[in-house]
């Protein structure tokens, strides 16, 4: 994550910090996470049937995209400096919005919504995340991410 002063950060506040780089979701990849969570429903994990479907194709588990948000925000995402720890708050106003088929790349853009002190050395950060499907004219999903950093 970018380091970045205070006063960097919010001025930042109300704009776009950052797009991730592309990340290409393969079939092994759905199935990976089919096996670690259990969802093995057909849409994921059988091409020939899931060929049938208005999909045409497998298409990646909701969860498995909005996970990627980690690797989406690594190298977009501000710190303070003198951070030490950054740590998943929450999410709000999580949205599907279109399914990820697979063999698509997805990226995530991010717009810092909030940010503010909440005690000494323990800062909040709210950011709306955009996941881009590249070629596709609308998102795959749009997420409020919290995130608090302590130092």
């Amino acid at each position: 994550m970018p380091i970045a002063s205070i006063d960097e950060i919010s001025r930042k506040l109300g704009t776009e910090i950052g797009v991730s780089p592309w990340i290409e979701i393969d079939q092994a990849m759905i199935d990976r996470f089919a096996d670690v969570t259990g969802d093995a429903q057909f849409i994921h994990v059988d091409p020939e049937a899931a060929a049938r479907t208005p999909f045409g194709g497998t298409v990646a588990h909701g969860f498995l995209t909005l996970s990627l948000l980690t690797r989406m925000g690594a190298g977009v995402m501000l710190v303070p400096a003198g951070a030490t720890m950054a740590l998943n708050y929450g999410l709000e106003r999580i949205r599907f919005i279109t399914p990820v088929r697979s063999g698509r790349r997805v990226r995530g853009r991010f717009t810092l919504a909030a940010f503010e002190e909440k005690q000494d050395g323990q800062w909040r950060l709210v950011h709306d995340v955009l996941v881009e499907i590249e070629g596709e004219q609308r998102p795959a999903l749009r997420a409020e991410w919290i995130a608090l950093i302590l130092s």
